[in-house]
């Protein structure tokens, strides 16, 4: 067994970054150079267990599957969510421009990160760039759903947000939050409802599985393509955590009270006249600078590190 610090810490970065809606654990799994590392793993997991219980050869199963490397990561993305859940609703709900504005320049500084893998930018890999522009873009445009709270629909939304969360750009947070189950399965991770989060998690390692194999396909067959196109999706992603919002409609949660349901992203000037909140322009330049520069920087860290 070999325990490595650095995936441990990946991992809770993907976490924390899969918790808000807009922002994907798969773009940070990117940047921090494992992404293909975990989709050849992923792929291998299910042959190589169905191998292991006709064979019995453990050490074969650990070895083609990197399963302490898994182990790692995902110990440090629950970590994540376990203790940042609270934290990351605080901010949200009492500093929303900067928070927002530091996913921006998270997702910005990702950008030119996965973009400048491709080597030459062609018109087959603009068309696909457009493309995932246009998907992502989409997919932040839908109205969010009420989705009622059955074993079905848990099991589907773990099974969408999983897929979600592994494409850079896409957020599975926002998936939920589309189909809306974001609420209900935030407050069962709070609160530790275990039958949700075990049907929510079967879900997830069904969604996982499947996509893994499409995506690790898609990286032998046509890697520069998929670049683009994923960068397309990071690209796409960017109005849906733009800080400043216009709240167009509202919904009844649960509880009776009322919450944005539709936003639209306006200039910081038109929201502080919209709303009569500073737009703490300021601020929000400092964390997007902040932010672009630390995933930049990180991803140099992890180049350099690799090389050894």
């Amino acid at each position: 067994m070999k325990f490595e610090v650095w995936v441990l810490i990946k991992g809770m970065l993907m976490g924390a970054a899969d918790i808000v809606p807009g922002v994907s654990g798969g773009t940070i799994a990117f940047i921090t150079g494992i992404y293909e590392r975990l989709l050849q793993a992923l792929k291998a997991l299910l042959p190589e267990f169905f191998a292991l219980l006709k064979h019995r050869r453990l050490q074969v199963f650990l070895k083609e599957t990197d399963f302490w490397f898994l182990l790692t990561l995902f110990a440090g993305i629950l970590t994540s969510v376990i203790t940042l859940a609270k934290g990351i609703t605080f901010l949200m709900t009492n500093y929303p421009i900067p928070l927002w504005s530091g996913f921006f320049g998270l997702i910005l500084g990702s950008v030119f990160i996965v973009g400048r893998d491709v080597r030459t930018w062609t018109v087959p890999l603009l068309v696909s760039l457009l493309l995932g522009v246009l998907i992502a873009w989409g997919i932040t445009q839908l109205t969010p759903a009420s989705l009622e709270k059955t074993s079905i629909t848990i099991f589907l939304s773990g099974l969408l947000a999983i897929c979600a969360m592994v494409l850079p750009g896409i957020s599975g947070s926002f998936i939920l939050l589309i189909l809306g189950s974001y609420a209900w399965v935030l407050s069962a991770v709070k609160q530790f409802e275990w039958l949700t989060l075990g049907l929510f998690a079967l879900g997830c390692l069904v969604g996982l599985l499947s996509i893994a194999n499409l995506l690790s396909w898609a990286f032998q067959k046509f890697r520069e393509i998929t670049l683009a196109l994923l960068t397309g999706f990071m690209l796409g992603a960017l109005d849906k955590v733009w800080p400043w919002k216009e709240i167009v409609s509202y919904r009844e949660n649960s509880q009776g009270d009322l919450v944005p349901l539709v936003e639209q992203s306006v200039l910081p000037f038109t929201y502080e006249l919209s709303t009569g909140k500073d737009a703490q322009i300021l601020l929000a330049c400092l964390c997007f600078i902040c932010a672009g520069a630390a995933v930049v920087t990180l991803s140099f860290l992890v180049k350099k590190a690799d090389a050894r």
